[in-house]
């Protein structure tokens, strides 16, 4: 697989390979859209040619979901305006991401987020999900979880767990710190979501919007990650956000018009 380079507009896409963002994208983020089934590039041929300049709320509400109703009241007069992994059509990067990244993940590798879907009063995270499973802990793959396999004292314990913008604890039930005797670590299990979680609700707070998280994936995929996914809401320990949880199959984002 050749890595993407910025500037370089990847050959998968079925329109928008002229607008401004193929410019800045990261080479990692180029690099998917040319691998097969990738995820990448169905977000964007999906998503692009339906939210010409924005998505309705209203109309995303009226999908038929895997999972999650929406409540009566619920925020629905507002136009989304898409952010794909951090950057609109133009190029520019959302504002106040960045400071978001770095207050909850620090000076290690940040959360990238799909998709993001910005409204004057609400603000979702969408994962975009093709052929994969929810992403884990590499370090606690790795062997390498400094609550677990790591006790060299001069190595930093993990901050998802220390007081701050990115404790998975504020947000998550995750149980006890985890430990070396540990049997169950959802921290590991649920990595990917909890740190868009934790990302997305502390860059709403920031923009004053009400946070949401979406799933999108292919119905098909729907059994093979709906456990881990119910799993992950009855650790949701915000009601709110709970309430505002979707997972979406891309058949219906299809049905959207394209404009």
């Amino acid at each position: 697989m050749s890595e993407g380079k910025p500037g370089h507009v990847p050959p998968r896409l079925w329109t928008g390979s002229n607008e401004p963002i193929f410019s800045v994208l990261p080479g990692t983020v180029l690099a998917n859209f040319n691998t097969p089934r990738s995820e990448n590039a169905l977000l964007w041929n999906l998503l692009y040619p339906r939210s010409q300049p924005s998505l309705s709320l209203a109309a995303l509400l009226a999908l038929s979901s895997l999972w999650g109703t929406a409540p009566p009241g619920e925020v629905r007069d507002d136009q989304l305006h898409p952010f794909y992994w951090g950057h609109g059509l133009d190029g520019s990067r959302l504002q106040g991401l960045d400071d978001a990244l770095k207050e909850v993940d620090g000076p290690g590798p940040k959360t990238e987020i799909d998709l993001i879907l910005l409204g004057k009063k609400v603000l979702i995270s969408v994962e975009a999900k093709h052929t994969s499973l929810f992403g884990r802990c590499s370090r606690y793959a790795a062997m390498r979880c400094p609550e677990i396999h790591v006790h060299d004292s001069s190595e930093p314990s993990c901050r998802y767990w220390e007081p701050g913008s990115g404790r998975f604890s504020d947000l998550l039930a995750f149980g006890r710190r985890p430990e070396a005797a540990s049997l169950e670590v959802p921290c590991n299990v649920h990595y990917q979501l909890a740190r868009t979680v934790m990302v997305g609700h502390h860059l709403a707070k920031r923009l004053n919007r009400e946070f949401a998280l979406w799933i999108f994936l292919p119905q098909a995929r729907w059994r093979s990650i709906e456990k881990t996914w119910l799993d992950f809401a009855d650790r949701v320990l915000d009601d709110h956000i709970w309430r505002s949880m979707r997972v979406i199959s891309w058949e219906q984002v299809q049905s959207l018009p394209v404009r």
